[in-house]
């Protein structure tokens, strides 16, 4: 079949309809995706240029996400380091605390105290991480940040180590050592013998006044010290002389009655008194109520253990009007205890268990004692605690190991490592403080420079809408007005037609 021909004018009003939706559908196209060049067809160099200001943009974009996850990092060990700093504080005023007091129990508790604030320092330290990067935690956390996409430009943030407080390239501050306790004891026993001197007799009288004494008579007095031996006229002269002597001996107490002329004697050692008497002339005889002290026979003052009920005097390592003083190692002294006839060894059990730190028990007439620090029961009565090994001494010692918090020497040493810690702190949060700002100035660089390339690269390809919009009015008048004109051009043939009709 041959090719239909058309006339000149037919085919000029056809172009024009197909050059006018060519335009159509180009400016429907930037409508619908808002961008005046959508490939490289469109426009070659704007199109690469913008896609590659676009692809650095994301580069960008994705460094920023890294940055703003080390700001969050830095923030976490920042966080920490304000906690921990106030947590050194806390140490601070526990060791200004045990420095106002003597008190040694009062110290190791502060030291106990001082001791579970580092603990927590160190924890608090291992939680200060953030998505597995923990500034706070010593080696292996070093945190690198990347602001180029070349890594040219970047940050590297040095970890320090606060979970073991003990480090001395860290917060060097040692655990105190808070001592162990002590053990002593002392025994409670007493008992009584009265020696009748028959003859009415006043304290200063002669020995030798008695019926049967002579000069050269001798007496021997044996506890659980050992045997001591008096001669009448050399070693005693008079009544007082002998109670004196008897006085004289570990835990025993003697006292003369003149309206009965009777010699008192109260022992308090564990082991039985005994007193014999070998005259020199082999005649006369002093009695005893519960034995003859003559003739080389012995009186004996048996000893028993005290019960709770029993009155302290009962002993002869206590008198009326003595003072039971305790003190510990630091010599304060917590509580004291002055004895009457009524005080009883309850009375003093009492006074023991209500000294902080130390505990008593009695049990078959001996007192047990434990002490958290060292401690020292002591009398003015020399007779005090001779009573089971005849020492010499009227104290019983507790001896315990004491804390590094005893003396004001050690408080202060510590209190200079507490604050050579918060130096190091106060360092460690102004070296974070400036990364953690040099982070955020280039985080907020970043964002300006992605902003800049986004911008540059929707100059190039970001189509004006408003134009567009003139553009699709423009193109729909003139396709009207071309499908108007090929319509006239078609009538132009058809009027050939009606020649032949």
């Amino acid at each position: 079949m041959p090719d239909i021909v058309l006339s000149s004018a037919v085919r000029d009003n056809l172009l024009s309809l197909k050059k006018t939706a060519a335009f159509q559908e180009t400016t429907q196209n930037r409508l619908a995706t808002g961008l005046k060049v959508n490939s490289a067809l469109d426009n070659p160099n704007s199109y690469f240029t913008a896609q590659s200001l676009n692809d650095r943009a994301g580069d960008l974009s994705n460094l920023l996400d890294n940055m703003g996850q080390a700001v969050q990092t830095l923030r976490a060990a920042d966080d920490g380091i304000t906690s921990i700093t106030k947590l050194v504080e806390s140490a601070k005023a526990i060791a200004n605390q045990a420095l106002q007091t003597s008190s040694e129990y009062e110290r190791r508790q502060f030291a106990i105290q001082y001791n579970a604030i580092l603990e927590q320092i160190e924890d608090m330290a291992k939680d200060s991480g953030y998505k597995g990067k923990n500034l706070l935690a010593g080696a292996g956390n070093e945190l690198e940040v990347i602001f180029n996409e070349d890594s040219t430009s970047n940050l590297t943030v040095d970890p320090v180590d606060f979970t073991d407080t003990t480090l001395d390239t860290g917060l060097n501050l040692d655990d105190l050592a808070t001592g162990t306790s002590g053990t002593s004891s002392f025994d409670m026993f007493g008992g009584t013998i009265t020696l009748d001197m028959t003859t009415a007799m006043q304290a200063s009288s002669n020995l030798t006044d008695l019926p049967g004494w002579v000069n050269g008579d001798q007496i021997t007095l044996t506890d659980s010290s050992g045997t001591t031996t008096l001669t009448v006229g050399t070693d005693i002269t008079t009544l007082q002389d002998y109670v004196d002597a008897l006085n004289n001996l570990n835990g025993v107490h003697a006292s003369f009655d003149e309206s009965t002329d009777d010699i008192t004697i109260t022992s308090g050692l564990d082991n039985p008194l005994y007193i014999s008497k070998n005259t020199a002339s082999g005649a006369g005889s002093a009695a005893a109520t519960d034995g003859s002290a003559t003739g080389g026979t012995t009186s004996t003052a048996s000893v028993t253990a005290l019960s709770a009920t029993n009155t302290l005097i009962t002993s002869g390592g206590f008198q009326a009007g003595d003072t039971i003083t305790i003190t510990d190692g630091n010599g304060f002294e917590p509580a004291s205890l002055e004895i009457d006839e009524e005080t009883t060894v309850d009375d003093l059990v009492k006074l023991i268990n209500n000294v902080k730190g130390l505990d008593a028990t009695f049990s078959g007439g001996s007192v047990s004692l434990i002490g958290e620090v060292s401690f020292n029961i002591t009398s003015d009565n020399t007779d005090f605690n001779r009573m089971t090994l005849a020492s010499a001494s009227s104290t019983v010692a507790l001896s315990a190991v004491s804390s590094e918090f005893k003396t004001d020497t050690d408080i202060e040493r510590t209190l200079q490592a507490i604050n050579a810690s918060l130096d190091e702190l106060r360092n460690s949060a102004r070296s974070l403080g400036t990364a953690l700002s040099t982070v955020q100035i280039r985080t907020d660089f970043t964002q300006n420079i992605i902003n800049t390339l986004e911008v540059g690269a929707g100059d190039l390809t970001i189509a004006d809408m408003n134009e567009e919009g003139a553009n699709m009015l423009a193109l729909q008048t003139r396709q009207q007005l071309s499908s108007t004109a090929l319509s006239l051009a078609n009538q132009a043939e058809q009027s050939v037609l009606s020649l032949f009709g």
